[in-house]
């Protein structure tokens, strides 16, 4: 145990996508010692995928806009299930955190006025998303990342965390390993924030990156934190689906926002056919008025392609069942029939490069194939809204791993503008927190040794299965049995065949040494992503109803009485249990903002 590197701090970030470097720059600012570990390189972070812009109500394009309408447009667009303390926060919080990301060097582009720009986006009633053309989750990185290194904040890059360690019922610190070398390494920390994104690598069909295998959420759910909403999962509706080496990645919702439609197989713009009735009064109802809008937005009544994502993925998803979709599968998006070829490239530089580099398209003279993509996750740890904490003392959580803020669908651009209000939030309460305590927690020797055993069990196991095959079938059963449309012995197959992987998973076999070794890798990022299925999987099959991105084909309707009920996942022993808790009450004052 001697030659495991030890650390200390007061504040400990995993994580360094928007959501961590924000938390570990508010921490700073708040007096704490702060270290971040992150499982890639700094600035590679899914944020950066974030590409349309910024939600946040600073009303310069449209001066009736406001933190009511976006509260109104978020609890909405979360069909009501968001926490809307949270919900409330972030409406009221986030122009002053796009603000400051000016301050601290961030290039927006710019009205005529000279005023951050701001676009619109599906489920958004006005025109509020600031925006650096499709780039501007580059930007906030770029921003943030420059801040927090010109503070020296201590950054361990290529590390991953295996292990939340504990005093008695509080967090003490962690463990994890250097990806290249393979060495142990322990943290001790009195307050951790998790900010390690979501769970898409469990899909076959995913926006997410290797990085992305819900390592959080399951040390949370570890640690004795319970996840929320996690049955909610969004499929981007637009996401690459030719070629077969590039599938998935997204096609940002900006398209659609400056003129794209979306048509199948008969050139026919299908999605006035999918407007719910809870959208038709302000949703346009034919191709010449929706056209209108682009040019006279004053009448309000959007295009349908701007509904919110999980109503586009559906309709997409109808299509192509309905056999009306594009050659390879998916629907096609046009913005080259709608827009000269110089607004799509000075608008949309970074879609134009990558369908030119990676599919051969010409976005400026022909149609994308587009389809849905696994892309973000609305469940994840659940936290009180004012301070990002979870029910284990120390233990905080920050952007999408945190459950709570987006209800059953995410807008776009929230996530941005979520990861900015509530990392700022979590890094200063963490902080404090640490500064309050008397006694510093202790890390367990006894603690370590498990966690180090545990890390290396794969090497002494030999002929067991392979990592990459566990994957695969996991990717599958997920993608087939627990995807956009959902039933009941669909999602019941799904847990007996989670349950035939999580037996798999304890025969795993790796060769060689622990210097960099992918396989090794993936074994232990297999137990976190087999948990965080199971969550999703019996979530799913005991939401008796059809909401936002959870879809029933058995109960295709939305019901009222679960209107009022979060499901909670949390473990007892190894086993993952669902219970039913109230929603938090909302305000009457916030309530009238419905009538």
């Amino acid at each position: 145990m001697a030659d495991i590197e030890r650390h200390s701090f007061d504040v400990l970030v995993v994580g360094a996508g928007g959501a961590g470097l924000r938390a570990a720059i508010a921490a700073h600012d708040a007096g704490a010692k702060v270290g971040i570990v992150c499982k890639s390189l700094l600035g590679k972070a899914h944020t950066v995928m974030a590409e349309g812009g910024i939600a946040a109500a600073m009303a310069n394009v449209w001066k009736e806009d406001n933190w009511k309408v976006h509260f109104r447009d978020t609890m909405r667009g979360g069909k009501m299930l968001n926490h809307w303390r949270m919900a409330q926060l972030h409406a009221q919080e986030a122009p002053d955190r796009v603000r400051e990301l000016e301050e601290w060097g961030a290039l927006f582009d710019r009205t005529p006025d000279g005023l951050i720009s701001q676009r619109d986006f599906g489920g958004h009633r006005y025109a509020r998303l600031a925006h650096v053309g499709d780039r501007t989750g580059l930007e906030l990185i770029r921003t943030l990342q420059q801040r927090a290194v010109a503070l020296g904040i201590e950054v361990f890059m290529e590390a991953t965390i295996t292990r939340l360690l504990k005093d008695g019922d509080r967090i003490a610190g962690a463990f994890g390993y250097w990806r290249e070398s393979g060495r142990f390494v322990a943290f001790e920390a009195p307050s951790v924030v998790l900010a390690t994104g979501g769970i898409g690598k469990s899909y076959k069909v995913t926006s997410n990156s290797w990085e992305y295998t819900g390592d959080g959420h399951a040390l949370a759910l570890e640690a004795g934190a319970s996840l929320v909403n996690m049955e909610f999962v969004q499929f981007h509706p637009t996401g690459m689906v030719w070629p077969p080496s590039v599938k998935g990645i997204l096609v940002t919702e900006s398209v659609r926002g400056d003129g794209g439609v979306l048509r199948n197989s008969e050139g026919r713009r299908f999605m006035f056919d999918y407007i719910p009735e809870f959208f038709k009064a302000e949703t346009a109802d034919s191709e010449e008025e929706a056209d209108r809008w682009y040019e006279d937005k004053t009448n309000n009544r959007r295009p349908p392609e701007l509904l919110p994502r999980d109503e586009v993925a559906r309709a997409i998803n109808a299509e192509v069942k309905a056999g009306r979709g594009s050659p390879h599968g998916g629907v096609f998006l046009d913005i080259a029939s709608r827009r000269t070829p110089e607004y799509i490239r000075r608008r949309l530089p970074s879609m134009y490069h990558q369908f030119k580099e990676l599919a051969d398209v010409d976005i400026t003279a022909e149609p994308m194939e587009v389809g849905p993509t696994c892309h973000y996750v609305m469940g994840g740890v659940a936290v009180d809204p004012d301070t990002g904490e979870s029910a284990v003392q120390g233990l905080y959580a920050a952007g999408e791993v945190a459950g709570g803020m987006h209800g059953a669908n995410r807008l776009g651009g929230n996530s941005l503008s979520d990861l900015l209000v509530f990392g700022r939030r979590t890094g200063l309460n963490a902080a404090y927190a640490a500064a309050r305590l008397k006694q510093r927690p202790a890390i367990s020797e006894d603690d370590v040794r498990a966690a180090s055993e545990h890390a290396l069990a794969p090497f002494g196991i030999e002929g067991g299965e392979n990592p990459y095959t566990v994957q695969h079938d996991l990717q599958e059963v997920m993608h087939n049995l627990v995807g956009i449309i959902r039933t009941a012995g669909e999602m019941e197959q799904a847990l007996t065949d989670l349950a035939s992987l999580r037996e798999r998973i304890t025969r795993l076999s790796v060769e060689g040494h622990r210097q960099y070794n992918p396989g090794w890798h993936l074994a232990l990022d297999l137990r976190n992503m087999l948990r965080v299925s199971e969550c999703i999987a019996r979530a799913a099959l005991e939401r008796t109803e059809s909401r936002g991105g959870h879809t029933r084909d058995d109960f295709p309707a939305t019901d009222d009485s679960w209107g009022k009920i979060n499901l909670h996942c949390r473990l007892d022993g190894e086993a993952v249990g669902v219970t039913h808790e109230p929603l938090p009450q909302m305000p009457d004052d916030l309530r009238e903002l419905f009538n």
